[in-house]
């Protein structure tokens, strides 16, 4: 069976639907399956031929050795994320089944069509989130949800959703209802290896002149216009708050980097939290596993239902970490494994539910670490997550 897997991001850029194909194509590259991957060719050729050309903070080694796989069509149009790849259709005449990772403006019609005139094809369907915006923008994102959604979702013969709750706050709760033999929930994976309790991290107190005895969270996420939803504001509010109120101030840990970086800098220093706040910017992919290891919690603070699942809450749970997460569907479902939610966008709940996290008693504390490591092991383990996605396969050719 020879696999398409199509996408709108794929590494070397750095974003949780391109890293989430990254890993379901890397563990059936290791089965032995027959894959491909087509994504936008958003990067000159030169800058993905070895892993020392690659931006090393996205799977470096693993996109090096993966590249043969990954065809970077050049977009006939382009806006943002969206991109029309016209040379797709040629590219999947000997393909038996298309991944489609959605949404995918510009291209999700195009296999829709491909799926309609090749019977004895199939076609499955991640669906990964729903896209959310203000103004001109969002009207098209509505636009495209009363169109072109339903004729994806309806023509597709199964769909991938990694939360049911999520799907259901979404406009596509009504095709989970019309067919709910289509759909199969399936979570996102972590590597559990590659994301340890098992780190040692000492260092990073003296990097960022942290103190060994004072709580630390960790915040990581895109600081990009297209990742504004992720709340950073709301936790700096929080963190002014708890200044304010004279309570106990934790120490914050801010990992990622975007054109809103400076604004964030900015507000932070204004709010009299530089004692407390460290902006880590970009790191390399191989030290984001000790960045998780050495803190007491993450926090996911998301303002909306832009964010659908929060892989950095299970790769936080691989480590060890417990996590503090705002109340959104799909999130919370993941986030009570080992931590505890508070209502998006309310900074001084959030404040609330951190004041509480740094008084428990370390008995508990020890149990929110090892709920959490066991959460990953047994909910969220990419093989676990491959053979499931396996056997869906399977079914497809089977109806």
């Amino acid at each position: 069976m020879k696999i398409a897997h199509i996408v709108c991001t794929f590494p070397p850029y750095h974003g949780g639907m391109g890293n989430v194909a990254f890993e379901m194509v890397r563990h059936q590259l290791e089965r032995g399956d027959d894959v491909r991957v087509y994504t936008p060719n958003y990067y000159e050729p030169k800058e993905i031929k070895a892993a020392d050309e690659v931006p090393e903070e996205v799977h470096a080694e693993e996109l090096t050795e993966m590249e043969e796989t990954v065809h970077r069509l050049a977009p006939t149009l382009k806006y943002g994320n969206a991109a029309r790849m016209s040379s797709l259709k040629d590219e999947l005449e000997d393909v038996d089944l298309v991944h489609l990772h959605y949404p995918f403006f510009g291209t999700a019609g195009m296999v829709k069509k491909w799926r309609e005139a090749h019977r004895d094809k199939r076609l499955v369907v991640s669906y990964h989130m729903e896209s959310r915006a203000k103004g001109w923008k969002g009207m098209i994102f509505d636009i495209y949800a009363a169109i072109y959604m339903p004729q994806v979702l309806q023509t597709a013969d199964a769909i991938v959703a990694s939360s049911f709750e999520y799907v259901r706050s979404t406009k596509a709760a009504r095709y989970l209802a019309k067919r709910p033999e289509a759909w199969h929930e399936l979570p996102f994976g972590v590597d559990t290896d590659r994301f340890s309790p098992h780190y040692v991290t000492d260092h990073l107190y003296k990097k960022h002149a942290l103190h060994a005895n004072t709580p630390v969270l960790l915040f990581v996420g895109g600081m990009d216009s297209a990742h504004a939803f992720k709340g950073i504001e709301t936790l700096l509010k929080a963190l002014s708050t708890l200044k304010r109120t004279e309570q106990q101030m934790p120490q914050v840990v801010l990992v990622g980097d975007g054109n809103l970086r400076r604004k964030y800098m900015l507000m932070s220093k204004g709010m009299g939290l530089s004692r407390y706040v460290r902006f880590a910017g970009r790191i390399s992919d191989e030290e984001l596993p000790e960045y998780y290891a050495f803190a007491d919690a993450v926090v996911l603070p998301s303002d909306n239902a832009a964010e659908a699942f929060g892989m950095v809450l299970i790769e936080a749970y691989a480590s060890g970490t417990p996590v503090i997460a705002s109340d959104l569907p799909g999130v919370r479902t993941v986030a009570t494994h080992a931590g505890t939610v508070f209502p998006a966008k309310d900074a001084p709940a959030l404040a609330k539910v951190i004041t509480e996290f740094m008084a428990l008693p370390p008995a508990r504390i020890e149990q929110l670490k090892h709920d959490a490591r066991q959460a990953a092991e047994q909910v969220y383990q990419w093989p676990r997550v491959a053979e499931e996605l396996d056997i869906i396969y399977k079914n497809c050719f089977k109806s």
